[in-house]
């Protein structure tokens, strides 16, 4: 029987030494091994571990639920933001009252770039809005964990060299495999009818999609925020105000400042 993956969190009640080796004895004589452990929060463990059957999982939480230096805080099967807590040793922090908004800063660029591949290579259909202000690494950051997720991106509207507005793709660009890059001010502010037939035929398609400043993509299009799966937020620190104000003062889209590239 293949083993089966589980997350396993606790918390720190009595710091002592051998606190860590008594648990890892522990889980060697229940027959459950580690496959990783990290500091996932201040004065908490988080371990990813494998056992044969559940009734092995069912004894460790029992026999943990005795222990006073410790207190067990989660012991599920693992999701994507447990294992990249154990990965990077800190939770990615997610929106209170929104829980499909995941919220970076530029100095964790590196877990962003990880969580959005590890959401790029699931299968089928995926709608990803990223919001953050100009020059934050937006674009870039989509790229490089298109790369990670080995998925070929393609740029359906953009402002990233100059000001891509595509009108349709060729035949092997319609590819569930492919990864379809939109930005929501250019699609909205400088593109045509044909090129909004396109973004409703990718939309079609069972592949992932993301959309950079999804709330000016909603505010002019069919499309809703209840549509997304996810909301990325990437500021350069965390007090940051993403705000749009600046698009208008500095007509940065209007295509002055920067070629413009059809297709």
């Amino acid at each position: 029987m293949d083993k089966k993956e589980w997350y396993l969190e606790y918390e720190i009640q009595k710091n002592r030494p051998g606190l860590l080796g008594d648990i890892s004895s522990l889980l060697g004589m229940l027959s459950i091994n580690i496959v990783t452990i990290n500091g996932v929060d201040e004065g908490r463990r988080g371990l990813l571990i494998l056992a044969k059957d559940d009734n092995q999982i069912k004894r460790l939480e029992s026999i943990l639920n005795t222990m006073d230096t410790i207190k067990v805080i989660k012991i599920r099967e693992p999701k994507l933001r447990d294992r990249l807590a154990v990965r990077h040793g800190r939770y990615i922090q997610r929106d209170a009252d929104d829980k499909k908004t995941f919220r970076f800063v530029r100095s964790e660029l590196g877990v962003l770039v990880d969580f959005m591949a590890e959401l790029f290579k699931q299968e089928g259909h995926k709608l990803i809005g990223i919001r953050g202000m100009p020059r934050v690494g937006k674009t870039e950051s989509v790229v490089a964990a298109s790369v990670c997720a080995n998925k070929r991106w393609l740029f359906v509207s953009s402002t990233l060299l100059k000001q891509t507005i595509r009108n349709q793709l060729i035949q092997d660009e319609y590819n569930e495999n492919n990864l379809f890059i939109l930005d929501g001010i250019v699609s909205t502010k400088r593109a045509s009818e044909r090129h909004w037939q396109l973004v409703r035929e990718i939309m079609r398609l069972p592949a992932v999609k993301v959309v950079e400043h999804p709330d000016i993509f909603v505010q002019n299009s069919e499309y809703t925020l209840d549509d997304f799966d996810y909301i990325i937020e990437l500021r350069n620190d965390a007090d940051e105000e993403i705000t749009y104000d600046i698009v208008d003062q500095n007509n940065l889209f209007s295509g002055s400042d920067f070629g413009d590239f059809g297709f």
